[in-house]
Protein backbone atom coordinates (compact mmCIF):
# COMPACT_ATOMS: atom_id res chain seq x y z
CA UNK A 1 0.00 0.00 0.00
CA UNK A 2 1.57 3.49 -1.25
CA UNK A 3 1.54 6.44 1.11
CA UNK A 4 -0.43 9.07 0.00
CA UNK A 5 1.06 12.62 0.83
CA UNK A 6 -1.56 14.90 1.63
CA UNK A 7 -0.75 19.18 0.61
CA UNK A 8 -1.55 20.90 3.37
CA UNK A 9 -2.07 25.08 3.05
CA UNK A 10 -0.71 27.32 5.72
CA UNK A 11 -2.77 29.89 7.08
CA UNK A 12 -1.95 33.22 6.74
CA UNK A 13 -3.34 36.06 9.30
CA UNK A 14 -5.15 38.97 8.27
CA UNK A 15 -7.21 41.54 9.97
CA UNK A 16 -10.60 40.98 10.54
CA UNK A 17 -14.13 43.49 10.27
CA UNK A 18 -14.04 45.05 13.82
CA UNK A 19 -15.84 48.21 14.88
CA UNK A 20 -15.06 50.42 18.19
CA UNK A 21 -17.13 48.82 21.07
CA UNK A 22 -18.73 52.57 21.33
CA UNK A 23 -20.44 52.07 17.75
CA UNK A 24 -21.07 48.69 19.04
CA UNK A 25 -22.94 49.92 21.65
CA UNK A 26 -25.08 52.19 20.17
CA UNK A 27 -26.19 49.88 17.37
CA UNK A 28 -27.15 47.62 20.51
CA UNK A 29 -28.66 50.77 22.25
CA UNK A 30 -30.82 51.03 19.25
CA UNK A 31 -32.07 47.59 18.91
CA UNK A 32 -33.16 48.08 22.56
CA UNK A 33 -34.66 51.48 21.69
CA UNK A 34 -36.38 50.21 18.57
CA UNK A 35 -37.76 47.03 21.14
CA UNK A 36 -39.26 49.53 23.37
CA UNK A 37 -40.89 51.19 20.75
CA UNK A 38 -42.32 48.31 18.56
CA UNK A 39 -43.65 46.90 22.14
CA UNK A 40 -45.32 50.14 22.86
CA UNK A 41 -47.60 49.50 20.54
CA UNK A 42 -49.35 46.45 21.92
CA UNK A 43 -50.19 45.18 18.53
CA UNK A 44 -49.11 41.85 17.25
CA UNK A 45 -47.19 42.45 15.19
CA UNK A 46 -45.72 45.47 16.88
CA UNK A 47 -44.50 42.79 19.56
CA UNK A 48 -43.16 40.35 17.28
CA UNK A 49 -41.03 42.78 16.34
CA UNK A 50 -40.27 43.90 19.85
CA UNK A 51 -38.78 40.06 20.21
CA UNK A 52 -36.62 40.17 17.28
CA UNK A 53 -35.37 43.32 17.92
CA UNK A 54 -34.70 42.56 21.67
CA UNK A 55 -33.36 38.89 20.68
CA UNK A 56 -30.58 40.85 18.40
CA UNK A 57 -29.07 43.41 20.99
CA UNK A 58 -28.76 40.43 23.24
CA UNK A 59 -26.94 38.85 20.17
CA UNK A 60 -25.06 42.12 19.95
CA UNK A 61 -23.98 41.88 23.16
CA UNK A 62 -21.79 38.67 22.21
CA UNK A 63 -19.60 40.72 19.61
CA UNK A 64 -18.21 43.47 22.10
CA UNK A 65 -14.57 42.55 22.89
CA UNK A 66 -12.09 43.96 25.10
CA UNK A 67 -8.07 43.40 24.05
CA UNK A 68 -5.01 44.33 26.01
CA UNK A 69 -1.93 45.58 24.73
CA UNK A 70 0.20 42.69 23.02
CA UNK A 71 -2.97 40.63 22.34
CA UNK A 72 -4.69 39.64 19.51
CA UNK A 73 -8.15 38.44 19.42
CA UNK A 74 -8.67 35.84 16.50
CA UNK A 75 -12.25 35.94 14.50
CA UNK A 76 -14.07 32.50 13.49
CA UNK A 77 -17.37 32.44 11.81
CA UNK A 78 -19.01 28.65 12.30
CA UNK A 79 -15.78 27.33 11.58
CA UNK A 80 -14.50 29.80 9.04
CA UNK A 81 -11.70 31.78 9.87
CA UNK A 82 -12.72 35.81 9.74
CA UNK A 83 -9.70 37.31 10.48
CA UNK A 84 -7.25 38.81 13.67
CA UNK A 85 -7.78 42.31 15.58
CA UNK A 86 -4.39 43.11 16.99
CA UNK A 87 -5.47 46.39 18.04
CA UNK A 88 -5.73 46.51 21.92
CA UNK A 89 -9.19 48.03 23.28
CA UNK A 90 -12.90 48.04 23.40
CA UNK A 91 -14.12 46.51 19.67
CA UNK A 92 -17.43 45.15 18.31
CA UNK A 93 -17.14 41.98 15.64
CA UNK A 94 -19.66 39.89 14.14
CA UNK A 95 -21.47 38.68 17.29
CA UNK A 96 -21.63 35.40 15.59
CA UNK A 97 -18.41 34.60 16.68
CA UNK A 98 -19.23 34.22 20.18
CA UNK A 99 -17.71 31.25 21.67
CA UNK A 100 -14.88 30.99 19.32
CA UNK A 101 -12.71 33.59 19.23
CA UNK A 102 -9.43 33.70 20.82
CA UNK A 103 -7.47 35.60 22.44
CA UNK A 104 -3.42 34.88 21.57
CA UNK A 105 -0.50 36.38 23.20
CA UNK A 106 1.62 38.61 21.56
CA UNK A 107 4.40 39.07 24.07
CA UNK A 108 7.16 38.11 24.42
CA UNK A 109 7.90 35.22 26.95
CA UNK A 110 10.72 32.42 28.00
CA UNK A 111 11.25 29.01 29.65
CA UNK A 112 13.79 27.13 30.73
CA UNK A 113 13.89 23.43 29.44
CA UNK A 114 13.99 20.44 31.11
CA UNK A 115 17.55 19.47 31.95
CA UNK A 116 18.40 16.31 28.94
CA UNK A 117 21.25 13.78 29.15
CA UNK A 118 22.17 13.38 25.90
CA UNK A 119 25.64 12.02 24.58
CA UNK A 120 27.94 14.95 22.71
CA UNK A 121 29.47 14.42 19.41
CA UNK A 122 32.11 12.44 20.99
CA UNK A 123 30.22 10.29 22.38
CA UNK A 124 30.48 11.17 26.28
CA UNK A 125 27.38 11.57 28.07
CA UNK A 126 26.15 14.88 28.93
CA UNK A 127 23.50 17.13 31.35
CA UNK A 128 22.19 19.86 29.08
CA UNK A 129 19.23 22.72 29.30
CA UNK A 130 18.82 25.78 27.41
CA UNK A 131 16.85 28.99 27.96
CA UNK A 132 14.22 29.88 25.06
CA UNK A 133 12.68 33.41 24.62
CA UNK A 134 10.02 33.64 21.78
CA UNK A 135 6.77 35.10 20.64
CA UNK A 136 4.10 34.20 18.20
CA UNK A 137 3.94 36.41 15.29
CA UNK A 138 1.60 34.91 12.80
CA UNK A 139 -2.05 34.25 15.01
CA UNK A 140 -3.58 31.79 12.22
CA UNK A 141 -0.79 29.42 11.59
CA UNK A 142 -0.50 29.45 15.49
CA UNK A 143 -4.11 28.82 16.45
CA UNK A 144 -4.70 26.61 13.27
CA UNK A 145 -1.92 24.59 12.09
CA UNK A 146 -1.02 23.37 15.48
CA UNK A 147 -2.88 21.49 18.01
CA UNK A 148 -1.53 23.47 21.26
CA UNK A 149 0.90 26.00 19.99
CA UNK A 150 2.98 26.74 23.90
CA UNK A 151 2.98 22.76 24.04
CA UNK A 152 4.55 22.65 20.90
CA UNK A 153 7.35 25.02 20.93
CA UNK A 154 8.61 23.43 24.22
CA UNK A 155 8.89 19.86 22.41
CA UNK A 156 10.27 21.33 19.37
CA UNK A 157 12.80 23.47 21.61
CA UNK A 158 13.85 19.77 23.47
CA UNK A 159 14.22 18.13 20.38
CA UNK A 160 16.45 21.17 18.78
CA UNK A 161 18.34 21.45 22.08
CA UNK A 162 19.37 17.08 21.61
CA UNK A 163 20.25 17.63 18.19
CA UNK A 164 22.74 20.59 18.79
CA UNK A 165 23.97 18.84 21.71
CA UNK A 166 24.72 15.94 19.49
CA UNK A 167 26.22 17.71 17.06
CA UNK A 168 29.06 19.17 19.04
CA UNK A 169 31.91 18.13 21.44
CA UNK A 170 31.53 19.16 25.08
CA UNK A 171 35.37 20.23 25.23
CA UNK A 172 38.56 19.56 22.88
CA UNK A 173 41.91 18.78 24.05
CA UNK A 174 44.01 18.63 21.45
CA UNK A 175 45.34 21.59 19.69
CA UNK A 176 42.93 22.47 16.88
CA UNK A 177 41.34 26.06 17.61
CA UNK A 178 38.94 25.53 14.94
CA UNK A 179 37.27 22.89 16.71
CA UNK A 180 33.47 24.50 18.15
CA UNK A 181 32.81 23.07 21.25
CA UNK A 182 29.86 23.36 23.19
CA UNK A 183 32.04 24.90 26.27
CA UNK A 184 34.06 26.84 24.27
CA UNK A 185 31.93 28.65 21.74
CA UNK A 186 28.67 29.26 23.61
CA UNK A 187 28.08 32.18 21.14
CA UNK A 188 28.03 29.90 18.32
CA UNK A 189 26.36 27.03 20.04
CA UNK A 190 23.25 29.35 20.86
CA UNK A 191 23.40 30.60 17.06
CA UNK A 192 22.72 27.85 15.83
CA UNK A 193 20.54 26.48 18.41
CA UNK A 194 18.49 29.46 17.38
CA UNK A 195 18.59 29.04 13.88
CA UNK A 196 17.38 25.18 13.90
CA UNK A 197 14.61 25.64 16.62
CA UNK A 198 13.32 28.93 14.37
CA UNK A 199 12.99 26.65 11.43
CA UNK A 200 11.11 24.45 13.30
CA UNK A 201 8.60 26.65 14.82
CA UNK A 202 7.74 29.01 11.51
CA UNK A 203 5.23 26.23 10.98
CA UNK A 204 3.45 27.57 13.86
CA UNK A 205 3.78 31.01 13.46
CA UNK A 206 6.45 31.74 16.43
CA UNK A 207 9.54 33.96 16.30
CA UNK A 208 12.98 32.54 18.22
CA UNK A 209 14.11 35.81 20.09
CA UNK A 210 17.02 34.29 21.76
CA UNK A 211 18.02 30.67 23.49
CA UNK A 212 20.88 30.55 25.33
CA UNK A 213 22.29 27.43 27.40
CA UNK A 214 22.00 27.49 30.93
CA UNK A 215 22.79 23.66 32.39
CA UNK A 216 26.10 22.30 30.75
CA UNK A 217 27.83 19.12 32.52
CA UNK A 218 29.17 16.15 32.44
CA UNK A 219 26.75 13.23 33.52
CA UNK A 220 27.82 11.85 36.66
CA UNK A 221 28.66 8.38 35.87
CA UNK A 222 31.88 10.40 33.86
CA UNK A 223 32.24 13.07 35.50
CA UNK A 224 34.91 12.39 37.85
CA UNK A 225 36.74 10.48 35.11
CA UNK A 226 36.54 13.89 33.13
CA UNK A 227 37.36 16.03 35.82
CA UNK A 228 40.60 14.34 36.23
CA UNK A 229 41.26 14.29 32.69
CA UNK A 230 40.96 18.51 32.96
CA UNK A 231 43.21 18.49 36.04
CA UNK A 232 45.53 16.50 34.46
CA UNK A 233 45.47 18.93 31.28
CA UNK A 234 45.56 22.16 33.15
CA UNK A 235 48.90 20.44 35.43
CA UNK A 236 50.63 19.87 32.31
CA UNK A 237 49.69 23.17 31.25
CA UNK A 238 50.87 25.21 33.67
CA UNK A 239 54.08 22.94 34.12
CA UNK A 240 54.60 23.96 30.45
CA UNK A 241 54.37 27.25 31.43
CA UNK A 242 56.72 26.78 34.83
CA UNK A 243 59.30 25.04 32.36
CA UNK A 244 59.48 27.55 29.35
CA UNK A 245 59.62 30.57 31.74
CA UNK A 246 62.51 28.94 33.81
CA UNK A 247 64.85 28.61 30.60
CA UNK A 248 64.10 32.08 29.89
CA UNK A 249 65.68 33.27 33.84
CA UNK A 250 68.48 31.04 33.15
CA UNK A 251 69.16 32.34 29.69
CA UNK A 252 69.26 35.41 30.99
CA UNK A 253 71.43 34.92 33.72
CA UNK A 254 74.05 33.03 31.87
CA UNK A 255 74.35 35.84 29.68
CA UNK A 256 74.34 38.45 32.18
CA UNK A 257 76.66 36.95 34.02
CA UNK A 258 79.23 36.61 30.65
CA UNK A 259 78.12 39.77 29.64
CA UNK A 260 79.49 41.03 32.97
CA UNK A 261 82.51 39.43 33.17
CA UNK A 262 81.42 38.12 36.47
CA UNK A 263 83.19 34.62 36.36
CA UNK A 264 84.65 32.90 33.84
CA UNK A 265 82.59 29.63 33.15
CA UNK A 266 84.00 26.30 31.01
CA UNK A 267 81.53 24.23 29.58
CA UNK A 268 81.03 21.90 32.90
CA UNK A 269 80.77 24.75 35.22
CA UNK A 270 78.05 26.06 33.03
CA UNK A 271 75.97 22.92 32.93
CA UNK A 272 76.24 22.57 36.81
CA UNK A 273 75.11 25.99 37.09
CA UNK A 274 71.75 25.31 34.28
CA UNK A 275 71.37 22.90 36.07
CA UNK A 276 71.12 24.06 39.76
CA UNK A 277 69.11 27.06 38.56
CA UNK A 278 66.15 24.83 36.58
CA UNK A 279 66.05 22.55 39.81
CA UNK A 280 65.44 25.47 42.01
CA UNK A 281 63.15 27.40 39.37
CA UNK A 282 61.29 23.90 38.66
CA UNK A 283 61.28 21.70 41.53
CA UNK A 284 57.77 22.10 43.09
CA UNK A 285 59.51 21.10 46.78
CA UNK A 286 61.39 23.93 48.63
CA UNK A 287 65.05 23.38 47.74
CA UNK A 288 68.22 23.52 49.78
CA UNK A 289 71.43 24.80 47.59
CA UNK A 290 74.56 23.51 48.76
CA UNK A 291 77.24 26.34 48.65
CA UNK A 292 81.06 25.33 47.70
CA UNK A 293 83.01 27.25 50.10
CA UNK A 294 86.12 25.69 48.35
CA UNK A 295 88.60 23.26 50.01
CA UNK A 296 88.82 22.78 53.76
CA UNK A 297 92.09 24.22 55.89
CA UNK A 298 93.11 21.07 58.39
CA UNK A 299 93.57 22.75 61.50
CA UNK A 300 96.52 22.80 63.46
Amino acid sequence: MQDVAVARTRSVERDAFALPGVVGLLIILGFAVGALIAFATLSPLGVLGAMLLGAAAVVSLGGLMVLQPNEAGVVVILGSYQGTVRRSGFWWVNPLSTGQRRTVSLRTRNFISNTSKVNDANGNPINIAAVVVWQVVDTAPAVFDVEDYERFVFLQAETAIRHVARSYPYDDYGDDANVVTLTGNADEVADTLTAELQERLILAGVHVVETRLTDLSYAPEIAEVMLRRQQASAVVAARQRIVEGAVGMVRLAVDQIEAEDIAHLDPAQKAMLVTNLLTVLVSEAPTTPMVNVGPSVPRT
